[in-house]
């Protein structure tokens, strides 16, 4: 194990506006392509712009796109998010594919600094050696050769009925309730 993380500032993850909780707010506000017209560094940018640029601005409405060309330079995106941040990135003979997933990366991130440690709020002298759980701990290990669909695998033995089987009980049961009071009265 390094000491690495003993250089970096402690603090706990600031979710911006509680991303993901009731609503997503995309982070990314501002994207500015810059690229040169006439060098051959740019030219995935340019075929970017050509092909791709107008629908990503029609999926992506909250993100503000501007084209700036520059002669003589390779082509960059700089990226700017809703917490002031920027981050830039060379595109220096980049493909048009590559651009776009640099986009769509630049797009669902929300550039939190990763050089921050990050705290957690539980602590252990002595953690689990035994891993992590995942819902395939307890499995039975046979399931690994089977192969799907099998009739012996598809319901588990103790189970006589399917839920869809007691909600039709259940509403029968109401609906004879129901015959019972009606005719009471």
């Amino acid at each position: 194990m390094s000491n690495k993380h003993l250089f970096l500032k402690a603090g706990l993850i600031n979710t911006p506006l509680q991303n993901g909780v009731g609503r997503y707010v995309c982070q990314l506000q501002r994207v500015v392509l810059k690229f040169c017209k006439n060098n051959g560094s740019s030219r995935g940018m340019r075929d970017f712009i050509e092909s791709e640029l107008v629908n990503y601005a029609k999926e992506n409405p909250g993100v503000v796109v501007y084209l700036k060309p520059r002669r003589h330079r390779t082509a960059v995106i700089k990226a700017e998010y809703l917490n002031g941040d920027a981050q830039w990135i060379s595109c220096r003979n980049f493909t048009q594919e590559e651009i776009s997933k640099w986009m769509n990366l630049l797009k669902t991130q929300s550039n939190n600094n990763t050089g921050t440690r990050l705290k957690k709020l539980w602590h252990t002298d002595h953690p689990s050696i035994q891993g992590p759980w995942t819902p395939y701990t307890f499995r039975d290990p046979k399931l690994n050769l089977v192969e799907f669909p099998n009739t012996e695998w598809s319901q588990p033995a103790d189970m006589t009925n399917t839920s869809q089987d007691d909600l039709v009980e259940l509403f029968k049961k109401q609906k004879i309730e129901e015959l019972n009071k009606n005719r009471a009265k």
